[in-house]
């Protein structure tokens, strides 16, 4: 019996397909310290916003704020509502944060412990290892906006009820209509995120520094975030990656605006993919010592 090229001289029954399971790997995860905090605090953070709300005192601040205003001042107004507001004081940074330290952290934590070149010599070949990376990666992310968003729900409809959903830019949408629209606002971002995880993820190839992969991908982030208030830069804003953060507010306008939707899609796609195919031809070519 003939064998393929790639599986001569190795021992019997090596497939290296079967090598790093992603269970194996999602579960090592779940083991670590950095992923029961951050999950934790997605779990917390609704948690204390409720409680925060508790202590209003009733002079709200007029001065202004838009549609940020608007949810601001009706998310005690029904559990859709509060799961708006947690979403809106969380997409700017501290999701951010979150998908940067999964995404960031996962190549270069190992190097910098000096157990990559181990899991190679297993061996686990370079493409398998940095794709389930990923993978596990992008589904901790995913979890951890599910979580904020599910706790909120939660939390929010315990206290304030199952009531429509309410704006000062649409008309009042029923609770089943704002439950899709809240759906479609956690892909948007969850698409959105797909830039920073992309950028995170080739840091982390790039450097055995697992902090300065997860704070190079924030503070570029954070950087584009003030680039695009630049109204100078005219038209070249629109390429940046975080020129359509904020499009998923079209998303609770009567009708809903598309348009920005469309090209933030795209625009976070085409980071992700350019960032990620990065990633993966450096990695394949680096010389791996730690």
């Amino acid at each position: 019996m003939t064998q393929s090229s790639s599986t001569v001289g190795a021992a019997a029954g090596y497939r290296p397909s079967a090598t790093l399971p992603f269970a194996a790997e999602f579960r090592r995860q779940a083991s670590r310290r950095r992923t029961q905090l951050a999950l934790g605090f997605m779990v917390l953070l609704p948690l204390i916003v409720l409680v925060a709300f508790q202590f209003d005192s009733g002079n709200d601040d007029d001065g202004g704020g838009g549609e940020f205003s608007s949810l601001a001042d009706l998310a005690t107004s029904g559990g859709l509502n509060f799961t708006l507001f947690s979403l809106l004081v969380s997409a700017s940074f501290l999701l951010v944060v979150v998908v940067a330290l999964f995404c960031g952290d996962t190549v270069a934590s190992e190097a910098s412990w000096g157990s990559l070149r181990y899991l190679l010599a297993v061996p686990v070949p370079r493409a398998r290892l940095l794709a389930v990376k990923l993978l596990v990666a992008l589904a901790y992310s995913g979890l951890a906006l599910l979580l904020l968003a599910g706790t909120a729900l939660l939390a929010g409809t315990l206290r304030y009820g199952w009531e429509p959903l309410r704006s000062q830019v649409s008309a009042q949408l029923e609770p089943g209509e704002g439950l899709l629209r809240l759906l479609a606002v956690l892909g948007y971002l969850a698409v959105v995120l797909l830039a920073v995880a992309g950028l995170a993820f080739l840091l982390s190839v790039v450097t055995d520094a697992a902090l300065g992969a997860v704070g190079g991908a924030v503070l570029l982030w954070i950087l584009s975030s003030i680039l695009d208030q630049i109204t100078a830069l005219g038209g070249i804003r629109a390429f940046l990656p975080t020129h359509y953060a904020n499009a998923w507010l079209g998303l609770l306008s009567t009708p809903v605006q598309t348009d920005d939707l469309v090209r933030g899609c795209i625009s976070a796609i085409a980071y992700a993919t350019l960032f990620w195919s990065l990633a993966f031809w450096r990695f394949t070519r680096k010389d791996v010592t730690s």
